[in-house]
């Protein structure tokens, strides 16, 4: 997948920081520093930060990692601790995985996340979209379970 600049409003100051969170460095394509997906970019100091973090690309200003920006995510979501990184292109919701963490995403607390998730997104007329890998699926909400009498 590769990361595209996107306008994000935010009614309220970030209460998160990246504090050494590289992932958004290392999981997505940027095709602007040439950089693969799942691997870091040449500026880089993995779990450190960007050495080049004053002249870095209008792109990296402008990303926005939703753990960061909102609390629609838990405290588990921290990117490095999860594995995964979680940001709004339009109206795709994509959540990228850390190809060494492969099943992370289909056990609990994420699976039931990212049920909830791809449920808001497809109320608002979004959907999510999962990238690990080579492997992309599209996640949707779980079907609410059947009343009992």
């Amino acid at each position: 997948m590769t990361l595209t600049a996107a306008t994000h409003e935010a009614s309220a100051p970030a209460p998160r920081s990246c504090a050494g969170c590289t992932a958004c460095c290392v999981l997505p394509e940027i095709d602007a520093l040439q950089k693969p997906a799942d691997r870091p970019c040449r500026h880089c100091s993995v779990g450190i930060g960007c050495s080049a973090y004053d002249a870095r690309p209008d792109l990296c200003r402008d990303f926005l990692c939703l753990w960061v920006t909102g609390d629609a995510l838990g405290t588990h979501w921290q990117p490095s601790h999860a594995g995964m990184l979680v940001y709004r292109q339009g109206a795709q919701l994509t959540v990228l995985v850390d190809p060494a963490r492969r099943g992370i995403w289909q056990v609990e607390p994420y699976a039931g996340d990212l049920s909830r998730l791809a449920g808001e997104a497809e109320a608002e007329g979004g959907y999510l979209i999962l990238f690990c890998g080579e492997t992309v699926e599209r996640i949707r909400p779980h079907a609410a379970p059947a009343s009992r009498p």
